[in-house]
């Protein structure tokens, strides 16, 4: 029976509001992160995100019998273990669903949020032929989603209760109140503490995991045969379940696709947000605790937006990050609590002209790029004549980044002060963006103003030539780190594929193809690239442990399913796309595809893998950028799924 509950509760559900808040847990019933809850609301979407519910007791009367359905894990205890009477579950359509069976009763759970506000709901469905009785008990607890909460806080949870089928309650003087309603049944109020809920996953990655939670009383609901009952969390006091119904972009078109392609779609919604500072669309980096990030949201953008052809979409969300264009840099995120804003990113201000290529290409929108054309402008001057961090172009013409204690790459772990791969210097991936920079503002400044920069035109001559003479090792692939005529790290990272699959490279096809060769042989996986080659002597072969031992390894070794996709385009430009190409791709991302319906968080792609054997999701359970470059591969309108079955 405990392997049971161990599988049931590796399993978790997770349901978007639209503003940042989210229901979460597991299967089996236990949270295991400090992050579950049925309602986590956004009180300044998509921030300052707090946990009200925490889970929800549930008990069976039927035939003088008592069931209780819930889980939770106690210090050396499993109590009580509803979790054997689980006979379904799954998610579909941002809804979770749970099948409780037995010879007496066969009761269905399904979950849901509003769209757009801080709203949650259970649905209980009896199926069975005999009528039952459902006790409801919501554990309730009032924190901020990043920390634990107990008994010995200053709160008393004061319920009010304006009718028999709704409860108004204050965690304290001051709190925003909690509204919860049953469609019918009783409720019977009293203040009880259940303690000590051991959160196995805080525990696992060496954080304090026991937390308390309050039961404010229990509701009562006699259920006949074929009848439902629901009970709704929710922060506004008219509370109504909204299904979404936004556009459905790429899929208008009716084409016809995988059906792993139009879940992927789908599950790719959560990430989609609305910002109040600004009044458009971002993009959530991964849940449960990330934010809207630059660098994460440039990246997500292609596949999640562009590639499935929301172009309003599109357009808001990088009309959102060019409103804090600053010293030539997009922030690199977000921040919760009203903290300031953080620029310390070399590349996103850099995927911004890629996205914005990628954009011009699907929706040929000339009026936004004229319009934003003088900002693409002063993003280039500003790293001619260098800009923070010690960004700037060196005499040979490559850009340089970097300063100490500061990470300005996606390789940006750190950990007591310590960065893990400062990468200091010229990176690779950074220089190759730059370049496609140079080249896409200089199509762009064509396009729009009839004329050529020839300064522009003298900056990429200058570079090609330069990155042939630093970047080019003999070994066939590209150095990581560089200072021209002072160090070179030669290590084999994954950040050298972008020379293979960004639109523009510096490399001929012979190059491309050598540097494929050497990516494939050490670093490719069936669910990602390794950060660092096995090979090597600072090679981090698992992702666990406390924060130091993971921070050590993130960028170690460790798998990133988001580099798969630049591999997959890299191959296909390499390659082709014929329907055998296409084929081979599709078949390479059959341990994901797994992944996504039965692993981890279903129909979500986890944030890294292990870097020697992968096999589970680690890290945030459901990340934008690992979602997104799977829809950019397979929605490339060059892809052929003419060998595809299931479409």
């Amino acid at each position: 029976m405990e392997n049971l509950f161990a599988e049931l509760s590796g399993k978790e559900y997770l349901l978007t509001n639209g503003i940042g808040g989210y229901c979460s847990s597991t299967f089996s019933g236990a949270n295991t992160r400090r992050y579950h809850g049925l309602l986590v609301a956004s009180f300044n979407p998509p921030t300052e995100r707090k946990v009200l519910v925490s889970k929800i007791e549930e008990k069976i009367i039927c035939d003088g019998k008592e069931y209780e359905l819930s889980a939770n894990q106690y210090p050396g205890a499993i109590h009580p273990k509803g979790f054997q009477y689980i006979a379904d579950h799954g998610v579909t359509h941002n809804q979770a669903y749970i099948l409780f069976k037995h010879e007496n009763f066969r009761l269905q759970k399904l979950l849901s949020v509003a769209d757009g506000e801080n709203t949650s709901m259970i649905e209980y469905s009896n199926f069975s032929d005999k009528e039952i009785e459902l006790q409801l008990n919501p554990l309730l607890v009032y924190k901020d989603y990043h920390s634990l909460f107990n008994e010995a806080g200053q709160f008393d949870f004061y319920a009010e209760q304006p009718d028999k089928s709704s409860l108004k309650i204050f965690a304290a003087y001051g709190a925003m109140p909690l509204f919860i309603k049953i469609t019918k049944g009783d409720w019977q109020l009293e203040n009880k503490w259940y303690k000590n809920f051991q959160h196995t996953i805080e525990k696992e990655r060496g954080f304090h995991y026991e937390e308390d939670a309050l039961s404010i009383g229990t509701a009562t609901v006699q259920l006949k045969a074929g009848d439902k009952i629901s009970i709704v969390f929710s922060t506004e006091e008219n509370a109504s379940i909204n299904k979404s119904d936004n556009d459905k972009g790429l899929f208008t078109e009716n084409r016809s696709y995988p059906s792993f392609i139009k879940d992927l779609e789908e599950s790719s919604r959560q990430f989609v947000v609305q910002r109040k500072s600004t009044g458009g669309s971002t993009i959530i980096a991964g849940y449960h605790w990330f934010t809207d990030w630059g660098r994460d949201t440039m990246i997500a953008l292609r596949g999640i937006s562009i590639a499935t052809l929301r172009q309003e979409e599109a357009k808001s969300i990088l009309q959102t990050f060019l409103q804090y264009l600053d010293k030539g840099m997009l922030p690199n995120r977000f921040p919760d609590n009203k903290e300031e804003l953080e620029y310390n990113t070399v590349d996103a201000t850099l995927w911004l002209f890629v996205t914005l290529y990628e954009y011009q290409l699907a929706f040929n929108d000339n009026n936004f790029i004229k319009n934003i054309l003088p900002a693409l402008e002063s993003i280039i001057d500003e790293h001619i004549k260098g800009t923070r961090y010690n960004i700037h172009i060196t005499d040979e013409g490559l850009l340089y980044a970097g300063e100490d204690g500061v990470q300005l790459t996606w390789m940006d772990a750190k950990v007591n002060g310590y960065v893990v791969t400062p990468r200091i210097g010229c990176p690779v991936e950074i220089n190759l963006l730059w370049y496609n920079a140079l080249k896409i503002y200089q199509q762009f400044y064509k396009s729009i103003t009839k004329k050529v920069d020839i300064e522009i035109g003298s900056l990429i001559s200058k570079f090609e030539r330069s990155f042939a003479t630093y970047f080019i090792n003999q070994a066939g692939y590209l150095n990581d780190v560089l200072v021209p005529g002072i160090s070179t790290d030669t290590s084999i990272r994954p950040n050298q594929i972008y020379a293979a699959s960004l639109p523009f490279s510096p490399l001929n096809k012979e190059q491309k193809g050598k540097l494929l060769d050497v990516v494939e042989k050490n670093l490719l996986t069936d669910f990602g690239l390794r950060t660092l080659n096995s090979k090597d002597p600072g090679f981090k072969p698992l992702y666990k442990g406390n924060s130091w031992e993971r921070d050590t390894a993130y960028h170690q070794g460790t798998v990133w399913p988001f580099l798969w996709g630049e591999w997959a385009l890299a191959y296909l430009q390499h390659h082709g796309t014929d329907s055998l190409d296409c084929l081979y791709i599709w078949n390479s991302s059959k341990k994901l595809q797994q992944h996504f319906y039965s692993e981890g968080c279903l129909n979500a792609i986890a944030e890294i893998f292990d870097g020697l054997k992968p096999a589970n999701g680690k890290g945030c359970v459901q990340q934008a950028w690992s979602v997104s470059m799977l829809l950019r591969v397979f929605l490339d309108n060059r892809f052929d799924y003419s060998l595809i079955a299931d479409k």
